[in-house]
């Protein structure tokens, strides 16, 4: 039994942001009612990376498991009443539809707390409700060039440096799923439902929480430097380095103590705060050219042993294969219907006595729409001909 166990949540949103953060509810033991458009969600039918799948790309895979999908023709009377049917009995009610859209349909706030007032209404937009950017498209890497982030990484001159996943989006249900569960737990102190407001904005914005302060309040200019220094605001070296059979990574070690291991004389007589910041171009390219001289496992081993900051380069192969992330359990693998064997990244918050599970895999479109419907009270003769009608779809394996 998961911690929310018991809890129910219509998780109408499309894409990444809001399909992880239903997931996340779903994880931890929600009844997760996926409500998609008869045709299936958006993402069914775009495949990051070409990775199509049997009967279920990897891109909805990875954000839609332990949830139950009922596909549903909500611009019909039909359709919309029997989605009021379960906001009655609801506990979250999660979208991202275009801002005004939501009103449009009559499934704003307003609308859905008349049914059932102690509704955590969950609302995620790219920009906000309201406002100038109010109808510009909230993806991620245009989100990513607004935040400020790209400038803060990378050579001057150079173009900016886009993160190496879809940032904005994480962060973006990760406050949703936490705006989720505050108000949740508002409601079960008070009986208060209310609406929750995320924008993507705002998330990626306060995940900068200090180097936005750097610049607010010290009056830091976020200046880009000659050498690929990995932040504007960390003093040299910061960065990785290329060895003589690959990468290190090396954050901010002490001047003195890491020159005399590399053997750069030089950095004895630098202020590690002075020296590493104004002239990080001279420490980075020093750095570099002593870095070179032997390799990744000779330099790891010596830093280990005098208490240095650093750690290999890897990509997703060496990730998979590392000891730590098999001793944490980072990863869970399950069985998917269609789709066979399934490894994927797990639930990163560990409950000791209300762990989060993987219960299913995510959705076929209307996999769960004739068993949603009859826990509405419907039988199997209505919901045949609702189905006829194309107010409702469903999928049988």
């Amino acid at each position: 039994m998961g911690i929310l166990s018991g809890y129910r949540v219509l998780d109408c949103s499309i894409a990444m942001a809001g399909p992880f953060a239903a997931q996340r509810l779903g994880d931890l033991g929600a009844d997760v009612i996926k409500v998609e458009p008869v045709g299936g969600e958006w993402q069914r039918h775009v495949a990051a990376g070409g990775a199509r799948g049997n009967r279920v790309n990897v891109s909805f895979l990875s954000l839609n498991r332990n949830k139950r999908s009922l596909a549903i023709d909500l611009k019909s009377a039909e359709g919309k009443a029997i989605l009021f049917d379960l906001v009655r009995g609801a506990d979250i009610f999660l979208q991202n539809y275009r801002p005004g859209v939501a009103r449009r349909l009559g499934l704003d706030y307003e609308s859905l707390a008349a049914v059932n007032a102690r509704i955590v209404y969950v609302s995620m937009s790219g920009y906000g409700e309201s406002g100038p950017y109010v109808n510009r498209p909230g993806q991620d890497l245009v989100l990513q060039g607004l935040s400020g982030a790209m400038l803060s990484a990378g050579r001057a001159g150079e173009p900016p440096t886009p993160a190496g996943q879809y940032l904005v989006d994480a962060v973006a249900a990760y406050t949703a799923f936490e705006g989720a569960l505050a108000a949740l737990l508002h409601r079960e102190r008070t009986g208060e439902g209310q609406k929750v407001e995320v924008n993507m904005l705002d998330a990626i914005a306060t995940l900068q929480m200090q180097e936005l302060s750097i610049f607010t309040v010290a009056h830091k200019p976020q200046l880009r430097s000659a050498e690929p220094h990995a932040h504007v605001y960390i003093r040299a070296p910061y960065g990785a380095f290329a060895t003589s059979d690959g990468y290190i990574i090396v954050a901010f070690p002490p001047l003195k103590k890491f020159g005399a291991l590399i053997g750069e004389p030089s950095f004895a007589g630098m202020d590690e705060e002075i020296d590493g910041w104004s002239r990080r171009d001279e420490v980075f390219a020093r750095t570099r050219e002593r870095l070179k001289l032997r390799s990744t496992r000779e330099w790891l081993d010596l830093f280990a042993a005098n208490d240095i900051w650093s750690g290999p380069v890897y990509g997703y192969a060496d990730l998979l294969a590392d000891p730590q992330i098999a001793h944490n359990g980072t990863f869970v693998e399950y069985d998917h219907p269609t789709e066979g064997r399934v490894r994927t990244p797990g639930f990163p918050i560990r409950f000791a006595r209300t762990p989060a599970t993987v219960a299913r895999g995510a959705p076929l479109a209307g996999q769960h729409t004739r068993e949603i419907l009859r826990e509405l009270g419907h039988d199997n003769a209505d919901i045949d001909a609702l189905i006829a009608r194309g107010v409702l779809a469903e999928t049988i394996l």
